[in-house]
């Protein structure tokens, strides 16, 4: 694996190069849009209707939309003055306990490896972080985007996880559906804990596959091995004409001008 991504975490005044790495990785089978008539994939453009012209990336701006219709542009030297826009820190802000954090909060994980040189103080913070059963809250900036993050210890490694800010995170309370009223029974409630405890066992990721994704492959499989694949149409291509095809014939056109010239003349002189 590639670093995403080289800096440092720190905590007081301890300071831990580290090297982020991608915990995860989106496995979905993607599929490309095709022109049903030809088969040929479709292309998106970035167009202006206002021009009637194609826009390059150069003469993309970003602009936030205050009013309908309305615009503000945001150029990059305005990105550069905000706090924390360029920082390579994972700065912990708090040490808490990893029960108290719903996971709700969670959006994307990321290793830590220690950086060049990095390997003790990296090891003397997931040791203390092991010994104190504590995760670290910090703020870090991945790709100019600002997060909250989680450090916490598995797998021999620091993983952090990017979090949602309080105010992204919808409440339930808006939910019109959950403001209901019933009764149940002693026996019911009974029932279903039993069946719970009957169905309970430890989390072993390894044990859950992905079987639509498995069952779409074999399906695409098939139909290469069945020979269903669909190639695009070429595009019309112009008559290239051979060359000396084309001066035989403009040879064979002057002659034939020449002989009609030659008897205009003799008429004209009889």
């Amino acid at each position: 694996m590639r670093p995403l991504w080289k800096g440092a975490v720190s905590f007081g005044l301890v300071y831990v190069p580290v090297k982020m790495y991608a915990a995860t990785e989106n496995k979905d089978i993607k599929f490309n849009y095709l022109h049903e008539k030809c088969k040929t994939p479709v292309k998106y453009r970035r167009f202006c209707p206002q021009c009637e012209s194609e826009v390059p990336m150069e003469e993309i701006v970003k602009g936030y939309e205050y009013q309908k219709g309305r615009y503000v542009v945001i150029n990059e030297e305005d990105f550069a003055r905000l706090p924390g826009g360029t920082s390579k820190s994972i700065d912990i802000l708090d040490f808490v306990n990893f029960s108290d954090i719903d996971p709700v909060f969670f959006e994307k994980s990321y290793y830590l490896a220690p950086g060049d040189g990095g390997q003790k103080v990296y090891h003397l913070l997931k040791t203390a972080m092991e010994k104190t059963g504590k995760v670290a809250v910090a703020k870090v900036v991945v790709r100019t985007k600002p997060s909250l993050a989680l450090l916490r210890v598995t797998a021999n490694t620091v993983m952090m996880s990017t979090m949602f800010y309080p105010d992204e995170v919808r409440q339930a309370d808006n939910i019109p559906e959950l403001n209901y009223s019933v009764d149940l029974h002693e026996n019911e409630l009974k029932m279903a804990v039993n069946l719970i405890s009957s169905l309970s066992s430890d989390f072993k990721p390894e044990k859950y596959t992905n079987e639509y994704r498995q069952a779409l492959m074999e399906v695409i499989q098939a139909k290469v091995a069945g020979d269903e694949v669909e190639v695009p149409k070429e595009a019309n291509k112009e008559k290239i004409v051979d060359l000396m095809s084309a001066l035989k014939a403009s040879i064979d056109l002057a002659k034939e001008e020449r002989g009609r010239g030659k008897k205009k003349t003799q008429r004209k002189t009889s």
